[in-house]
């Protein structure tokens, strides 16, 4: 392998991903060397297990974290405390502070594109390998466009409109992310449409589907597999308004018996705290050496000389969240905690309000405290199974609709309903809280938020006012759009930025 191609390997396997901010850089001096595109950098198992493992590690970057915690705060899940900082601020208030400039945009925007880079490489170079190693080399192919279709997936609920609110004549029109499928330094993509991204994103799972379809999914796998690729089949349908697809694709996962919805208080902490579980259709490697992301805004435990370990969350969650939550409700028990000491602004309490400890930590994440820090999970059976019951229910099989929605409550602990769209939309909040789901749900139903009302209790450590616990978000606010990063629209005068935002 010559000196360019080996310095693409090692791009590709992440050694230098932070350096790459993004697809559209022409930061790089004319003097420099430019990739490539030849199809020819993965010559051996070694090469192929090298990029693969860049792949990975590109993935695994942009989940959890910031990356689920920015979108949640956004919504009517939380209030901030007096002890915020203002971190997630102008998300959170999604008034004038937040712009172009918002750097957990800007990180949602740059890490997902670094990732496409080392997909599109992959693809591109698993085509013209040696013979003995093709069929690997076909693998990973389509674990590449799978990572690449659920990847735009994301950044098209971000920064565009979900296709099923948006007239089907419309589609070509409304601007959605730039589609870049080949990486090139030197190119200045404008925004595709919603069509075409959504078009792309079914494209590449076809392909992943033909690639892995002997890849037999099993709970917590922790690489793609054809189960995975349905559930995000699954996804996709729903995004698309094609109920019938959503649920049909939702029920090949359900159905393979693979993965089980935890029902003791045991198999919920086995789930979310030791990353242990059966619900996992695919879940990230994470170990104390390679870990992940943190979500310790939730909950910022730390040791402390008065009551030797303590609570210093940043948000905790609202009255309406808390009192969707039964008191049999295994979620309640196992993601919500009123008994450990809280410090906040200087005072202590116990007892007052509920925190949010779904992501406390894996103490197998750690050598000390908990930090937040789990295996990431970014396909679980019950996602498959609120799929279901919401796409059954807008196709008009209320029945169907019904048995889904009744199989999760009743394995949580909470009482079967009706399959009614707000038992549904409660569903969602209630089983997905926490991991970066609510403001794509409240797109796709086109439903805003009124307040953020604060728990009993609760009222002496959050801060209050229009932009707090008295927000409002209409489902027309411009800002369930995230606007296109200013940095990236400074790089490439291709980019059009978001109605209402500022023309940084």
């Amino acid at each position: 392998m010559n000196t360019m191609k080996k310095l693409f390997g090692y791009i590709c396997t992440g050694v230098a991903a932070a350096m790459l901010v993004s697809c559209n850089l022409d930061l790089t001096p004319t003097t420099s060397i430019a990739y490539d595109e030849n199809g020819q950098l993965i010559q051996s198992e070694a090469n192929l297990n090298a990029f693969r493992a860049g792949m990975f590690a590109s993935y695994r970057s942009y989940q959890l974290g910031e990356f689920t915690t920015a979108e949640e705060v956004m919504t009517d899940g939380f209030n901030a405390t007096l002890d915020y900082g203002n971190n997630y601020g102008g998300l959170h208030k999604t008034d004038y502070n937040f712009t172009a400039g918002d750097y957990y945009v800007a990180d949602y925007w740059n890490y997902s594109y670094v990732g496409i880079k080392d997909y599109n490489i992959l693809i591109a170079n698993t085509e013209n390998v040696p013979e003995q190693i093709k069929d690997a080399a076909r693998a990973v192919q389509g674990e590449a466009y799978f990572l690449r279709a659920a990847t735009y997936l994301n950044l098209a609920r971000h920064f565009a409109k979900i296709p099923s609110t948006v007239n089907a004549e419309d589609r070509d029109k409304e601007l959605c992310v730039p589609l870049v499928l080949v990486y090139d330094q030197l190119e200045k993509p404008a925004r595709a449409s919603v069509a075409a991204v959504y078009g792309q994103i079914k494209k590449d799972l076809d392909s992943a589907a033909v690639r892995l379809s002997d890849v037999t999914g099993k709970a917590g796998a922790m690489y793609p597999t054809i189960d995975a690729v349905n559930a995000l089949y699954a996804r996709y349908f729903l995004d698309m308004g094609e109920y019938g697809k959503a649920a049909e694709y939702a029920h090949l996962v359900i159905d393979t018996g693979a993965y089980v919805l935890s029902s003791t208080a045991k198999e919920m902490e086995n789930e979310f705290e030791f990353d242990n579980g059966r619900e996992a259709i695919y879940q990230l490697s994470a170990t104390l050496t390679e870990s992940t992301n943190s979500n310790t805004f939730w909950t910022g435990y730390t040791t402390d000389t008065q009551h030797e370990y303590v609570f210093r969350p940043y948000f905790i969650p609202t009255k309406t969240l808390v009192d969707l939550y039964e008191p049999g409700d295994l979620r309640l028990a196992q993601w919500f905690d009123n008994t450990t000491w809280c410090l906040v602004n200087a005072t202590y309490s116990q007892g007052d309000y509920y925190v949010f400890k779904k992501y406390w930590g894996n103490p197998n994440l750690t050598s000390s405290l908990k930090n937040g820090r789990q295996a990431p999970k970014p396909f679980t059976i019950s996602e498959m199974f609120l799929i279901a019951a919401e796409a059954y229910l807008a196709a008009g099989e209320a029945g169907k609709a019904k048995d889904d929605l009744n199989n999760l409550q009743v394995m949580r602990g909470a009482s079967a309903t009706d399959a009614t769209e707000e038992a549904i939309r409660n569903e969602w909040f209630k089983e997905k809280v926490g991991e970066g789901f609510r403001m794509s749900c409240l797109k796709r139903w086109k439903k805003g938020f009124s307040s953020r009302p604060v728990q009993p209790g609760a009222a002496k450590v959050l801060n209050h006012g229009d932009v707090y616990d008295q927000k409002e978000l209409p489902a027309d606010d411009y800002h369930w759009q995230w606007p296109i990063p200013a940095d990236e629209r400074k790089i490439n005068k291709n980019l059009v930025q978001n109605a209402g935002y500022d023309e940084l």
